[in-house]
């Protein structure tokens, strides 16, 4: 079968490697019908050192089970699922809890293992990790299905954590499709205003589309004095931040109203969090942290099924497994805010 590798920074190829085999009672073996590519895969694109083995890509992916291992349970050759980007067991004690991504037997796509970048491939503890899609939905679904995969459940995530409440003033760091599915997110829960901050205005106006009232397009200084000036000087009530990056912090802590909610969702590429005795004194609240997405498919589904949210809007771009290259470069590049890949 065909699949994705990296074999270091801008190095993305798509090789023939061996079909994916049950080798486990627990597996599952999927035919992929939707995967793409992540924001988060554009970090080892732009700094990932040469090696002489690939790594397999791709960790969000829809498709239709072909073969069951004995052991799997609630599953049947030919159901479509969405499978999440972390492997679950679903009966460890962190997996009832709702955290599968601490899974006591879990694991992570792609490395040496099959990655949802390809054709095909082989789902450990499939019972716990996959959800079936009920059968005679709308094929015009499959983007906002694959979306449950990753980024729609990332975006809620960072609206759960913050714990929006009904009449909340909202602020989002972040134009990309986490950004963006965090504002759907806020606005399923009831924030009155949600102000998006990012400055590309394709993605913006689709903001907007999603329930952002306010767009703010400037940076640092100046983009925090016009959220306060959004929000009479107080700040807002939760800020979701979604870039992973220091000055995106920062700017979250200073735009965020005293006694509020900061959720941070985007992967953090530091590791000191500046917040001291000014910050103590604010009585902020720091969360956020990597989404649990198995736990909020069953939540979500439902309502891409019945049309009340369509993050699927988020791929503005659709291409064949051989164009995943290009694929890489155009959303590096700004080129693409999300890119579907249909093998």
């Amino acid at each position: 079968m065909r699949a994705t590798l990296m074999y270091g920074a801008g190095d993305v190829r798509v090789e023939t490697v061996a079909d994916p085999v049950i080798q486990e009672p627990t597996d599952a073996i999927v035919r992929i019908v939707a995967g793409c590519i992540c924001g988060s895969d554009l970090w080892p694109y732009a700094s990932r050192k040469d090696t002489d083995e690939g790594s397999r890509m791709g960790h969000e992916f829809v498709g239709v089970i072909e073969e069951l291992g004995s052991e799997t349970t609630d599953l049947a050759i030919g159901d479509f699922v969405i499978v999440p980007f972390v492997v679950s067991d679903g009966t460890c004690d962190f997996c009832r809890e709702g955290l599968q991504t601490s899974c006591r037997h879990g694991g992570h796509w792609g490395g040496d293992q099959d990655g949802g970048q390809g054709e095909r491939a082989r789902v450990p503890q499939a019972s716990g990790t996959v959800v079936v899609v009920p059968v005679g939905f709308d094929e015009k679904l499959i983007p906002s299905l694959l979306s449950l995969s990753d980024v729609m459940s990332t975006g809620y995530h960072a609206a759960k954590k913050a714990q929006i409440e009904a009449g909340q003033t909202v602020a989002v760091i972040g134009d990309g499709a986490v950004g963006l599915s965090a504002v759907i997110a806020a606005k399923l829960m009831g924030a009155t205003r949600i102000i998006l901050m990012g400055r590309h205005e394709a993605r913006t106006d689709l903001g907007r589309e999603f329930g952002a009232t306010d767009v703010v397009a400037e940076r640092g200084d100046e983009a925090i004095a016009r959220v306060l000036e959004l929000t009479d000087g107080d700040g807002a009530h939760a800020v979701l931040e979604a870039v992973g990056l220091r000055p995106a912090l920062e700017t979250a802590i200073a735009i965020v109203r005293d006694g509020g909610v900061i959720s941070r969702v985007g992967v953090p590429q530091f590791t000191e969090v500046p917040i001291g005795r000014r910050e103590f004194m604010r009585n902020i609240t720091l969360t956020g942290g990597v989404a649990p997405a198995r736990a909020y498919i069953d939540e979500l589904l439902p309502l891409v099924l019945d049309g009340t949210i369509e993050p699927g809007k988020v791929f503005d771009r659709t291409i064949g497994i051989d164009e995943v290259p290009a694929g890489y470069k155009a959303m590096a590049d700004r080129e693409a805010l999300k890119v579907l890949i249909r093998p």
